[in-house]
């Protein structure tokens, strides 16, 4: 087995460890807090950050971690794991099964193995490169959709997609065939795993970002952000590759 399957190995695990601390408490009622950003904050967030990272202070020694929730711990300079507990904790707190744990391995700067982890549904995707995407262990591939007008698109948030770019937005959910707000990181599992086609976020943070990139590049697909630079940044698109040409032409309008 090689370095980089080990790795994804681990996160994988990682992912699980996550889990174990998540999901007994998704059922209630916990108490709800606004960070400075007024993004809220639960106790399982918190608890299963410190769970992941103490898996990972045992397993990779050395490597450094950057969390949403804890901040950055320096390592060796060269790998870095980027967590974060709980994506979509909007979801989280309404009880709807739509969120998950997101950890991605960045090596020499560049994300090269990614989890994403849907506790509640009971999928978890994740890839690495050079070895391709599994779901639930099963090799996975994104669609073969070809022409927008028969593409499925979605999306975190309407309004604030909408809000941040009116004409663009327009343009592309006019054209495409099915657009829903099957949001947070659910929606970038389901494009990994050719149920939808097209799936964009505006405003994101490397915590959010960071373990889609492998997911979705090594299930076939293509992943960049809104000025179609390939790679992790502050936006993102994923697509199944075949349509992404056209989706950042209709975001230009």
């Amino acid at each position: 087995m090689s370095e980089l399957a080990e790795l994804l190995g681990i996160a994988r695990r990682a992912a699980e460890v996550a889990r174990d601390v998540i999901m007994p408490l998704w059922e209630r009622d916990l108490t709800v807090e606004l960070k400075a950003d007024r993004t809220p904050v639960t106790a399982a967030d918190r608890g299963a950050e410190e769970a992941i990272r103490a898996f990972l202070a045992k397993e990779c020694p050395g490597h450094g971690v950057l969390g949403e929730e804890f901040g950055e711990t320096p390592g060796d300079g060269r790998h870095r794991w980027i967590l974060d507990p709980i994506d979509g904790t909007k979801s989280f707190i309404h009880h709807v099964p739509l969120f998950g744990t997101l950890i991605a391995l960045e090596r020499d700067g560049v994300p090269v193995a990614g989890v994403i982890a849907c506790h509640a549904v009971g999928e978890t995707v994740s890839g690495a490169e050079g070895l391709g995407a599994w779901l639930n262990g099963e090799p996975v591939r994104v669609s073969r959709t070809a022409q927008l007008e028969d593409a499925t698109l979605s999306m975190t948030s309407y309004a604030r997609t909408r809000a941040m770019h009116p004409a663009g937005f327009d343009a592309l959910v006019g054209r495409a065939g099915l657009s829903r707000a099957w949001g947070d990181c659910y929606g970038y599992l389901m494009v990994a795993a050719g149920r939808c086609d097209i799936m964009l976020d505006p405003e994101m943070n490397i915590w959010d970002a960071a373990a889609l990139y492998p997911v979705i590049c090594g299930a076939g697909g293509r992943l960049t952000d809104w000025g179609g630079r390939d790679g992790v940044f502050d936006s993102v698109i994923a697509t199944n590759g075949l349509l992404h040409e056209a989706v950042l032409e209709a975001l230009r309008a």
